[in-house]
């Protein structure tokens, strides 16, 4: 059984735990405000809030439903547009009518739903904090100029509204239904999922699986990971950060300790994807899916880190640059669960830094993303760790390269050298993201860019990217 607080309603059902949660709500709840467009998580027309019990209260994220296993929501609160509604409209309803920022109408559920997520979810709230929350909402309309319009009046009457954000206060002043103020008490009565499931698929954030593999999910009994408090872990000891598999990318990029060890970090996890997305792919899903060009695939590589797989009580320590064998076929024993993560933390003497290219800057799957890590010492690179996605098989790191690297200083000659190598390490094909011959003009190019990124006279570079 999965047993959860949809809107106002508690849910107790047996349906399969792999469904999608967009089925769920639009098929057996028969709740339509939740549109069904992309079923790939990209469009935001979906989107839900979920809210989870903490410490501190009742925590609220915006995912998109289409992609979310049902089970992932055990003993939470789901939120669709139908449990935003009162009898009159919401503020955040109301601005977006005054700001004209709806046409069709298809994608505003998402929309509002994003846009009361943003207020439920901060206490302190400004422009560019509203227009990042739905960063993962598309408008085929209304050129979003009516939204951004709606979503500075959300923060004016806000901020008039209220001193302080809180749920109490949100009721208060009608931006949310009352039932809101009980959520609480009576997510406490439902236990989470602690194991409870079993099934031959594992299953993390389903980001990647529900689109590559939609109907083999919908059917199956999962094997849940995204809610093991054993893998939900952050921890910074003598110079190396370790962190649990299950963490999701919110998770990482909200996180104070996290954000200390990883250098540039807000500018580099909004490279990464949506903030729906962010708020439901785990960092363990992202590696074992072992797709050529994931993010933070590349981004981990790049650190040099070493993954910790667990069975039954024992543990194996491996690099991950040794875990990816071939498309698809990873170091993963039968049995077997990715666990934690480690990597030293980049100090004073390291240049880390992460680029990508894809169509749609902050939100988009990337034709190339490279990342790289060097330190130095007396102007010379002591120790060299590069990454590439998108030109070949799997997540390649660049062996060759950094090699080559080691010793040398950062000049025009070492880096033309240097690009030769790269061209050889790399095996681009073409495909919809571009061409074999696109691909490894923008991989020279992204490696030119990190050198860029540590060096203040930056004109020789330039004129090479040029």
């Amino acid at each position: 059984m999965i047993n959860f607080v949809l809107n106002n309603q508690t849910i107790e059902t047996d349906v399969p735990s792999g469904t999608a949660l967009l089925d769920f709500i639009r098929k057996h709840k028969h709740l339509k405000g939740s549109k069904l467009v992309c079923k790939e998580g990209e469009c935001g027309a979906c989107s839900v809030l979920i809210g989870e019990r903490k410490v501190e209260g009742i925590f609220y994220q915006s995912m998109t439903s289409c992609i979310t296993p049902l089970v992932n929501v055990q003993g939470k609160h789901v939120v669709t547009i139908e449990g935003l509604n009162m009898s009159e409209l919401t503020p955040v309803q109301q601005a977006m009518v005054e700001g004209y920022g709806t046409q069709c109408g298809f994608c505003t559920p998402g929309f509002v739903v994003s846009l009361t997520g943003y207020l439920i979810s901060n206490q302190t709230i400004d422009i560019q904090g509203i227009i990042a929350a739905i960063d993962g909402n598309i408008c085929r309309c209304t050129g979003y100029k009516g939204i951004e319009r709606a979503a500075e009046l959300i923060i004016k009457q806000v901020k008039n509204d209220m001193p302080k954000l809180s749920i109490s206060a949100l009721v208060d002043h009608k931006y949310i239904p009352a039932y809101f103020a009980d959520i609480p008490k009576r997510l406490a009565t439902i236990q989470p999922t602690n194991g409870q499931y079993k099934g031959s698929i594992k299953l993390g954030g389903g980001t990647d699986l529900y689109v590559q593999r939609p109907h083999d999910m919908y059917e199956t009994q999962a094997l849940p990971v995204y809610d093991r408090p054993s893998m939900k872990q952050i921890e910074i000891a003598d110079g190396v950060c370790t962190f649990g598999a299950s963490l999701t990318m919110g998770d990482l990029y909200r996180s104070e300790v996290f954000n200390r060890a990883l250098p540039d970090s807000d500018y580099i996890f909004k490279l990464l994807s949506s903030t729906q997305i962010r708020n439901m792919a785990t960092i363990g899903g992202n590696l074992v899916n072992a797709s050529p060009i994931g993010d933070f695939t590349i981004l981990l590589l790049a650190l040099d880190s070493q993954i910790i797989l667990e069975k039954k009580g024992k543990r194996r320590r491996l690099p991950l640059k040794e875990f990816y064998k071939g498309y698809k076929n990873i170091d993963l024993k039968e049995g077997e669960i990715l666990e934690q993560i480690q990597f030293n933390i980049p100090d004073n003497s390291s240049k880390f830094h992460f680029e990508k290219v894809s169509q749609r800057k902050y939100f988009d799957i990337a034709s190339i993303n490279l990342a790289s890590k060097f330190d130095i010492k007396d102007d010379l690179i002591q120790t060299a760790h590069l990454a590439v996605g998108g030109v070949g098989p799997i997540p390649t790191y660049l062996h060759k390269t950094a090699a080559f690297l080691q010793g040398k200083p950062i000049d025009e000659t070492i880096i033309r050298e240097a690009i030769v190598l790269l061209n050889e390490e790399i095996s681009p094909i073409s495909d919809a993201r571009g061409s074999a011959e696109y691909k490894r003009l923008l991989a020279r190019q992204l490696f030119i860019a990190q050198f860029m990124a540590m060096k203040e006279d930056t004109l020789v570079l330039e004129e090479m990217i040029a």
